[in-house]
């Protein structure tokens, strides 16, 4: 789709008035820019990293845990250490110039450090929870509990960035609570071998506790690219993740040498279970893992929304569990499967609202593509 100049900026400016009042989720601005089949081609592509990445990443993790690793915080640390493998896309990613109609007066660079510098503490503490949650939980559970970061983040998306709360959402945010209170009253007798009930219960607050975080991280990254950063190029995404990621590591390797687990490592190495070679491969592949899907993560909020991004990583957590019976042979009672599939149908009324409002975008945009034919 080619515009002129004037009309580029009539379309932008129309945005303003379009966008927050109908809840429209897509950027209208950057499907002008990269024309329809280009921008699916780029959500497609971002839907993929994040489906592989997180599947991947938990059943690693969890195979991790099972075969005698125990140490949280390197669980933590390799769900950001593998950042640097980020720089081949940024260095092979053309530059875009920036569109010096619609440019404004950029932030200074210690405005960017600070936001950066909290985010990757966040991101940090997040991993922490997550790491706790996936040690007492079977991979199961603990996707079917993860799920509920779609719930917490329709509520930050209204609150921060002003998304508009339909009865679709509001459909999918009970569903997908009652799925995770049929969890909490679940015995999960499936679970890690060794683990108490009180250490279940902790590990199911965490993992709750870390799918609000996770979701308010979401609509902050969000309000990040709207607010501070106001560029559109897939370039700013990757550098937004290398710089948390680095301060999250950081933190990582901090609270690894302060808590004293570095020193359990070695005899971890020697006595996992697949072998020496299976624990450093196993880290590899996880950190690489969680990568791939915090690319196809932060691609997804800077392309569509922080709530479109969260609906995808729903569906893979709902589709978790299925992986997790085929590989690791965890038990799926029928409190496990109501939870499962209730937890697909609250995705589900997501993806359908998502839908909707992609649909009521595209009408907007031609609506306002034949006023200027006129």
């Amino acid at each position: 789709m080619v515009l002129h100049a004037a009309e580029s900026d009539l379309l932008i400016d129309s945005q303003e008035t379009i966008l927050p009042k109908d809840g429209i989720v897509m950027d209208l601005t950057l499907l002008i820019k990269l024309g329809r089949w280009q921008w699916w081609f780029l959500v497609s592509i971002n839907i993929f990293f994040l489906l592989v990445g997180q599947a991947a990443a938990v059943l690693l993790g969890r195979f991790y845990y099972d075969q005698g690793g125990n140490s949280k915080w390197m669980a933590t640390l390799v769900q950001t250490a593998a950042f640097p493998v980020l720089f081949i896309p940024l260095y092979f990613l053309p530059s875009q110039k920036e569109d010096q109609s619609t440019s404004s007066t950029p932030p200074s660079i210690l405005v960017i450090a600070l936001i950066y510098f909290f985010l990757g503490l966040v991101i940090a503490g997040d991993n922490m929870l997550y790491s706790t949650g996936l040690l007492y939980l079977s991979a199961s559970t603990y996707s079917i509990i993860s799920s509920t970061q779609l719930a917490f983040n329709a509520v930050f998306s209204y609150f921060i960035n002003s998304q508009k709360f339909t009865a679709l959402i509001f459909n999918s945010v009970i569903i997908l609570s009652l799925s995770v209170a049929l969890i909490g009253v679940n015995d999960d007798s499936d679970g890690p071998a060794g683990v108490s009930s009180r250490k279940h219960i902790i590990g199911f607050i965490c993992t709750l506790a870390a799918s609000a975080i996770y979701s308010l991280l979401l609509s902050l990254m969000q309000l990040t690219f709207q607010k501070v950063l106001k560029k559109e190029t897939f370039s700013v995404v990757l550098q937004m993740q290398i710089c948390t990621a680095f301060v999250a590591t950081c933190a990582s390797l901090v609270g690894l040498f302060a808590s004293g687990e570095w020193k359990t490592l070695h005899g971890e190495m020697e006595s996992f279970g697949k072998g020496r070679v299976s624990y450093v491969m196993t880290l590899v592949w996880t950190a690489v893992s969680w990568q791939v899907c915090s690319v196809g993560v932060v691609g997804l909020i800077f392309v569509v929304s922080s709530l479109f991004s969260n609906v995808i990583s729903t569906v893979s957590l709902a589709v978790t569990p299925i992986a997790a019976v085929i590989v690791f042979h965890d038990k799926m009672n029928g409190v496990k499967v109501i939870a499962m599939l209730m937890a697909i149908w609250g995705s589900a009324s997501y993806i359908y609202q998502n839908y909707l409002d992609d649909s009521k975008a595209r009408k907007a945009l031609a609506d306002v593509g034949e006023l200027h034919n006129a």
